[in-house]
């Protein structure tokens, strides 16, 4: 139960923030994938000075104190292992260092390849291996206890998740150090992953909503989480109590080597050692490489480009801090330094959340905005024209032909009387898809852009064999799609004539005029201006501003 909520939702939670607002604020305000962006309904335009600089760098050092207590870790269990395997003689901390620097030129290697190379395919390699060895302890292992264990678990969870999430042991001192030593570094250590599993989550979520967002991330490690404690946890606890007679009892102080004494009891015990250390090796090297980058990330402002030799500086950094801190202390030194670097963290993670908070009612308050009354004219001259048009299935050809007549010239009107009020716009015409668009463009605020394009859909097979809907003879059709320069959903302008199309121009125009002259707006009505210029120096008589 313990073991589930240390590594269970409350620890994606924590993820889970820094990556949402990191997308959120990326993605839908348009300002670069940094920390300091996430702080933009706060301090505005001091993301860009100081204060900006000041988050950024609490970040990098969680970051790297954060990963280098797991590659730690990860080193003396590696070491362990190859110790079992009869490949070392000892765990000392030359082999310890050799290594780290094997283990760290490889994720260097890795991380100049980049994400969808190198990184993507050792991740790969490292899910397949893990499936097998998973599937393999469940086949060869107690079946039936384990999906017995895995399912108490899941009751004990849910049943007390309240009362793990409160309980800081304050009646019972006596609890109060495993408190300490187990749930409170377990709680530092996710927040001082927190910047680097967020970035890294930020970059892969875009075009996701944040209902998919939440439950991809809280949900699917979990679940993963789960099923493996319960079934190394549980098979290492039956394996203790009918056929080992306690020996695993004995090495439970030496997790590092608990794991290869347990599979000392399943066949094909050298195999799976050897898959083992595989896996760990390359949970090392993934979690060094995709450091590495969001290292370099967060230290350059996301800067597009990067030299190489920058890049394999931060690998440097990880391999000599790791081997630093386990010669002056060991593990106690590395979960010191998780705790020391947390702290400060866990109060900009507080402040996100205040961030995202407010900058949602904003969203929300933008997006829900309806037109106004005056606007909402519609005309039913021509009824019949538009039942005909809502009955029938239009071809590629016949909505290019609506696009460059009905479209187009009512664009063209509406570009001439813009023109008379000194309003200057432009009329766009595109390809792939075939797309007409007004812009009006602007120095400050976002230009207003509305635009139709021809998006084909895809009927399904039902409603071809519908004998009382003419003209759907083909598993295709298309639609004049409209499209505004704020990424709202548009919808079929079809049954427009010219005139209803103009009237419909006019009402996005009108809205979107209202709503630049409501200051909270200005990051929405505003965003081109903070994205181009967010990382733009000037310099001054010498000074740079």
């Amino acid at each position: 139960m313990y073991t589930f909520f240390h590594w269970g939702v409350h620890a994606w939670s924590i993820y889970g923030i820094i990556g949402l607002c990191l997308s959120y604020f990326t993605y839908r305000y348009k300002l670069p994938l940094s920390l300091r962006s996430c702080f933009y309904p706060l301090l505005k335009d001091k993301i860009k000075g100081k204060w900006g600089d000041l988050i950024d760098v609490f970040a990098l050092c969680s970051t790297v104190f954060g990963i280098t207590t797991t590659l730690g870790f990860g080193v003396v269990q590696i070491n362990s292992g190859l110790e079992s395997l009869n490949f070392v003689s000892d765990t000392n901390f030359t082999n310890q260092t050799i290594i780290v620097c094997v283990l760290v030129s490889v994720a260097i290697l890795s991380a100049v390849t980049g994400v969808s190379k190198g990184i993507k395919i050792l991740s790969t390699i490292n899910i397949i291996v893990v499936v097998l060895l998973l599937q393999f302890v469940i086949a060869v292992g107690p079946t039936t206890f384990l999906i017995g264990g895995f399912t108490e678990a899941i009751g004990n969870y849910i049943s007390n998740f309240l009362q793990l999430t409160f309980n800081t042991h304050a009646y019972h001192p006596d609890e109060l150090p495993w408190f300490y030593d187990w749930t409170i570094l377990y709680w530092a250590w996710w927040i001082s992953w927190a910047p680097y599993v967020g970035l890294f989550i930020a970059k892969i979520s875009k075009g996701r909503t944040i209902r998919e967002f939440v439950a991809a991330v809280l949900l699917l490690p979990t679940f993963f989480n789960f099923i493996w404690m319960s079934v190394f946890g549980n098979s290492a606890m039956w394996t203790d109590l009918n056929i080992a007679n306690g020996a695993l009892s004995k090495v439970a102080n030496d997790p590092d080597a608990l794991m290869f004494s347990f599979l000392e009891y399943i066949p094909f015990t050298e195999v799976t050692s050897f898959l083992v250390i595989i896996i760990i090796i390359i949970f090392f090297i993934t979690s060094a490489d995709s450091g590495i980058l969001v290292m370099n990330s967060i230290a350059t402002n996301n800067a597009p480009k990067s030299s190489k030799i920058q890049i394999a500086g931060w690998g440097v950094l990880l391999a000599v801090l790791s081997l630093v801190l386990l010669n002056a202390g060991g593990l106690e030194a590395l979960q010191s330094m998780t705790l020391i670097t947390a702290l400060p963290f866990s109060i900009i993670l507080i402040l996100f959340i205040v961030s995202l908070i407010k900058a949602l009612r904003i969203d929300h308050q933008y997006y829900d905005r309806d037109f106004s009354a005056t606007s909402n004219l519609w005309s039913a001259d021509t009824w019949e024209e538009k039942l005909k048009q809502i009955i029938t299935f239009k071809s590629k050809a016949a909505i290019d032909a609506f696009m460059k007549t009905t479209v187009k010239h009512a664009f063209e009107e509406v570009q001439a009387e813009l023109k008379k009020y000194d309003i200057q716009s432009n009329i766009n015409v595109l390809n792939s898809p075939h797309r007409i668009e007004l812009e009006v463009k602007y120095d400050v605020l976002n230009n207003f852009v509305y635009g139709v394009k021809n998006e084909p859909m895809n009927l399904p097979a039902y409603l071809l064999k519908e004998e009382n809907l003419p003209d759907a003879d083909t598993e295709r059709t298309f639609i004049p799609l409209s499209y505004f320069g704020d990424a709202r959903e548009g919808y079929n302008v079809l049954y427009f004539t010219k005139n209803e199309l103009i009237t419909d121009v006019l009402k996005h125009y009108e809205r979107f005029l209202k709503l630049t002259s409501d200051e909270q707006n200005i990051t929405f009505v505003s965003s081109n201006i903070n994205h181009k210029k967010f990382l733009k120096i000037k310099k001054v008589k010498g000074n740079f501003k």
